[in-house]
């Protein structure tokens, strides 16, 4: 059974990615920290398709979860993840200089250590397998920095980094390693956002939708994206490339 791990994958992009992997026949592990009732209508549409999911619940920025929660599914189970998509994540803006050391730890936390604690976990058995699909969602943030969000750009460049580096490091086990940027998608995370006018911004005027950006990992966790590794794809109507 063909596995993938979706972390964050009870709402937004994260729900998306869950249904597209499932119907790309993948066992999908949807992970998620407490929203369990999020979590099982992500399970939920899976199941009304006739995909096949289960709940994995940990906080993915505590290592010891990640130890025992994770480690305890792959210890327990013949199958293992081939697919890992690290999509959690959280934000918490401030301007520096107003920013407390919680808003940049917390971020910091979810969004850059967790890629550690989550893809190490998972990356022997694609090794030993020879076979691996990481992708990482990172953001626009990451690519050319934000006001207000120094901790979450910082975290986001890091794993574009890491993206590039670990890539080197397991290609020639057959790992491809890459990173999905999104822009402005029509999430909880952009609901308060001014949209009418941001979309000005946007050479293709408009947001965009979570499938829209569950295309580009559905291709990059098949085997159609082989020969592509270490890249940043982004996902943002023209925003900013």
């Amino acid at each position: 059974m063909k596995c993938a791990l979706v972390t964050g994958g009870s709402r937004g992009i994260g729900r998306s990615i869950c249904q597209k992997l499932a119907n790309a026949g993948f066992h999908v592990l949807i992970n998620y920290r407490s929203n369990t009732a999020e979590a099982e209508k992500t399970l939920g549409s899976i199941a009304d398709t006739n995909g096949s999911a289960e709940l994995l619940a940990f906080d993915i920025s505590n290592p010891e979860e990640v130890k025992s929660e994770l480690g305890d599914w792959i210890d327990s189970h013949q199958s293992h993840v081939e697919v890992l998509v690290n999509n959690a994540g959280i934000s918490s803006d401030n301007l520096l200089i107003w920013m407390k050391s919680s808003e940049w730890d917390s971020v910091l936390d979810t969004n850059l250590n967790s890629f550690f604690h989550v893809t190490k976990m998972v990356l022997k058995d694609m090794l030993a397998n020879k076979y691996g699909r990481i992708i990482n969602i990172v953001s626009l943030s990451g690519q050319k920095g934000m006001s207000g969000q120094v901790n979450y750009s910082a975290a986001k460049a890091g794993i574009i980094g890491a993206t590039k580096a670990l890539a080197q490091e397991v290609g020639k086990r057959k790992v491809t390693v890459n990173a999905v940027a999104p822009g402005f998608i029509k999430t909880d995370m952009t609901h308060d956002l001014p949209e009418k006018d941001l979309k000005k911004l946007i050479p293709l005027n408009r947001f965009g939708d979570p499938e829209e950006v569950a295309n580009v990992v559905e291709f990059l966790a098949s085997d159609k994206s082989s020969y592509i590794t270490g890249e940043t794809i982004s996902v943002n109507g023209g925003l900013y490339t």
